[in-house]
């Protein structure tokens, strides 16, 4: 099957890395020096509408590009009882497609979408002045409460995703279902999978979404579901604004470095212990169980404390103690257009990855993946040296 590359995942860092590489300074590649370029380059909160506009530009681009890598061979392959469409590097992957196997959502799509909505929050946010010259009693709160029309727009979102998650009623399934279906719970709920998301995604989009969810092989599911389906998105919007918050505190409270880690470290213990409630600190129960495909408010919470205690330990190595320069990852950041059309490519061909002897071992994969990925790192580095940047 043709998929896309799990790089993917990496590509929101592609604006920040645009901009470190255009810096006059080209050794300065801190936290605080990132966010303050680009604050002084529109001398507006994170370039909210240079944000947007090169977020929709990428994401229209790959997925213009790579319409090829969307579609499910497989799924064809079924219903015409033929062997099946083997994939090969060109700009049109697949041998025989159509427009009827278009997978609507994507990663890109979620990406471009994720930013547009809190680029438009900031381009029509009233606030100016970071950080505040006049001292009110909430200054040491003020990257929130300056904020509080975001905040009520970000709840309102929350609010409506738990009323449709729990309370929408779907034909045939329990209210409130967030199982996979198939299998799991005994059999009960077999045509279950992904509960009011994946009917809220077959009502919207009909069958032009994912049909080899990550659930089929484990609970034997027959119901497609798409893990970056529209009512998932809305807590991708939440996620981004945790981001955003990160950002806030770092121009708020620049060269206050205690204050800095202070906050992402309250930061962390609010989404912790937030996790901790939802899930009951289990793996799969609790009031809202951790779950990525479904992007549950649990799995942001938990992802979104993560992310605070690496940036404060990133924070903490990088910027005050200066340990680390961020090498050898920061070469293919600067790269990272690059090294995705390039695995999206050649990560299917040797040297890159190969036919492995042993389809159970995972740590033949894993050596593989290991393997490919310093390729590329590499590949990146040489890159860096020649001063070689790839743009859009």
């Amino acid at each position: 099957m043709c998929r896309l590359p799990s790089i993917l995942r990496s590509i929101s860092f592609t604006h920040i890395t645009l901009l470190a590489s255009t810096s006059s300074d080209k050794h300065d590649y801190s936290l605080a020096g990132l966010i303050t370029r680009l604050q002084s380059r529109s001398g507006r909160f994170l370039t909210s509408t240079c944000v947007c506009v090169s977020t929709a530009t990428i994401s229209l681009y790959y997925y213009c590009m790579n319409i090829n890598l969307l579609f499910t061979p497989e799924r064809w392959d079924k219903q015409h009882n033929i062997q099946k469409l083997s994939c090969i590097p060109t700009q049109l992957r697949c041998r025989v497609i159509s427009w009827s196997w278009l997978r609507i959502p994507g990663v890109l799509q979620r990406l471009g979408f994720t930013y547009f909505v809190l680029a438009l929050m900031q381009t029509f946010s009233t606030h100016r002045e970071i950080p505040l010259k006049v001292h009110h009693w909430w200054n040491p709160v003020q990257d929130v409460v300056l904020y509080w029309p975001e905040w009520l727009f970000i709840a309102l979102l929350e609010i409506v995703w738990l009323c449709v998650t729990f309370f929408m009623p779907v034909p045939n399934c329990p209210t409130g279902y967030l199982g996979a279906g198939g299998i799991g719970d005994d059999g009960l709920y077999s045509n279950c999978t992904g509960g009011a998301a994946a009917y809220i995604d077959r009502w919207l989009l009909g069958d032009k979404i994912y049909w080899h969810p990550s659930c089929k092989v484990l609970y034997r599911t027959t119901e497609p579901f798409d893990p970056e389906g529209v009512l998932g998105t809305i807590n991708s919007i939440v996620m981004g604004f945790f981001g955003m918050q990160a950002g806030k505190i770092l121009l708020f409270f620049r060269e206050r470095n205690r204050s800095v880690l202070t906050r992402f470290l309250a930061w962390a213990l609010i989404l912790g212990i937030s996790a901790a409630i939802l899930s009951k600190c289990t793996r799969d129960e609790g009031f809202i169980p951790v779950n990525k495909n479904l992007w549950s408010l649990s799995y942001v919470t938990c992802m979104g404390f993560m992310s605070f205690v690496l940036l404060g330990v990133m924070y903490f190595v990088m910027d005050i103690k200066k340990w680390w320069g961020g090498q050898p990852f920061i070469y293919p950041g600067m790269n990272s257009i690059f090294v995705y059309v390039g695995h999206s490519l050649l990560g299917f061909y040797f040297p890159f990855s190969w036919e492995t002897r042993f389809h159970d071992s995972h740590w033949e994969k894993l050596f593989q993946n290991l393997w490919g990925t310093s390729l590329w790192v590499f590949i990146a580095y040489l890159l860096y040296r020649k001063r070689f940047f790839l743009k859009i």
